[in-house]
């Protein structure tokens, strides 16, 4: 199964970031303005998104971001953060099919990986 999923954890609180609104884009072409939207989708209570990729839609080569609201997730909280969105691109290559991209967040800053 292709598969493009994503976590995220809210390290000050110790715990997931449920409700986020999560975007996942592909890009189309070579101008910065050439990403198209594949799919939207809020985190579950777990903080997943475990399948962004939309039915139909094959995970070719080329480059993916996913764009976290962290404005949203923050303002809900009353607290006052660095990052209104937190934006993650990724090359997919020939043959590859699935990624996990979790997000480590703070108010002050986050780290990614790829996940297994």
């Amino acid at each position: 199964m292709k598969r493009i999923s994503t976590h995220i954890l809210d390290l000050a609180l110790g715990k997931p970031a449920s409700d986020v609104a999560v975007r996942l884009e592909k890009q189309e072409g070579q101008r910065p303005s050439g990403w198209r939207l594949l799919a939207s989708q809020r985190t579950d209570q777990d903080g997943r998104c475990g399948q962004l990729l939309p039915a139909g839609e094959d995970l070719s080569a080329g480059s993916y971001r996913l764009a976290f609201d962290t404005a949203s997730y923050y303002a809900a909280q009353k607290v006052d953060a660095l990052y209104p969105v937190v934006e993650v691109t990724f090359r997919v290559k020939d043959g590859e099919t699935q990624f996990h991209i979790p997000l480590l967040l703070n108010r002050h800053g986050y780290t990614t990986y790829r996940g297994g």
